[in-house]
This record gives C-alpha cells, structure tokens and sequence, in this order.
C-alpha cells in the first residue's frame, strides 16, 4: 500500500543546495558556520534554506550559545524511502498493465 508523502518533503528535496545541506547533515549535526564553510554559500541564503528544511520538517534546531545546530530527522527520510520503495514495487507489479485507449 502506497503511503503519503508530504509534498513540502520533497519540494524541499529538490533544490540542489538544499540536497547537498542534507547530504552534510546525514553525516554530522552542524551549525550554520559549518555549513556555509563546507557549501560555500551566503549566509542568508544558506538561513533561508534551512528555514524551508525545518517547515519541511527534514531539519531539526539545537540552540548551542550564539550558533544554532542542525540536525537530521531520520525518521521523515525514511518515510519517504519506504514510500519510494513502495512506488517501486507496484511499478514493478504493473509491468505489462496497460488501459486501453477508448
């Protein structure tokens, strides 16, 4: 059964900065110095992003003094895993199926 995923999930996922942002946070919780040093983006483009990640919900904030960290939700990329896997297997099912035309 095909599950739903939120659109704003994969919106958020198909900007290419905001990938590469993902990418960097699958492997370390990091702050916004961080991730401007390792994407080489302005800062308030690089805030602006991580804003559109936290309403997605793929982002979560950690306070830490002046700086905010960012981390992962694990558990919304593998709701979208399982739904992709899930498109996958009923393509594959479908194999031959095909609807007339009228």
């Amino acid at each position: 059964m095909l599950t739903s995923v939120d659109p704003d999930v994969i919106r958020a996922l198909g900007d290419p900065l905001r990938l590469r942002i993902v990418t960097l946070l699958a492997r370390e919780t990091l702050c916004t110095t961080h991730l401007v040093e390792e994407t080489g983006a302005k800062q308030t483009n690089l805030s602006n992003h991580l804003k559109v990640l936290r309403e997605a919900g793929l982002v979560e904030t950690e306070p830490c003094g002046r700086f905010t960290y960012y981390r992962l939700r694990p558990e919304v990329l593998a709701g979208l895993s399982e739904h992709f896997a899930a498109l996958a297997a009923s393509a594959r099912a479908a194999g031959e199926n095909k609807r007339a035309c009228p």
